[in-house]
């Protein structure tokens, strides 16, 4: 049996749509700010990996050889250490021999 909707049924189905409308939209939004601040986070935490792996590679050289390197590359030619330069930015300043490097790695 077909049945006419009234007007004020006719609004609250409209209202309906539009509430639900809404809070796709809100969930989306919601979804897409999660993985962006997601990924922000993974990139922080992978710039302090190579960090880490830069000092540690250093700490080695050091015990071995007695003083720390004065470049990074000599870490890379003898100590195995490779670093991803397309995604992140090495800065690394050696003082002197017996003083550990100051290592800063930005992503890109």
């Amino acid at each position: 049996m077909y049945h006419e909707m009234t007007y004020e049924q006719i609004k609250r189905r409209r209202a309906q749509r539009l509430a639900t409308a809404i809070i796709v939209i809100a969930l989306a939004v919601l979804a897409v700010f999660a993985a962006i601040t997601a990924q922000a986070s993974a990139r922080e935490q992978a710039a302090m990996s190579v960090r880490e792996s830069v000092l540690n590679a250093a700490k080695q050289c050091c015990a071995v050889e007695g003083s720390y390197p004065s470049t990074l590359e000599h870490l890379e030619k003898n100590y195995g250490l490779v670093i991803n330069r397309n995604d992140y930015v090495v800065s690394y300043e050696w003082f002197a021999d017996n003083v550990l490097p100051s290592v800063v790695v930005t992503a890109r």
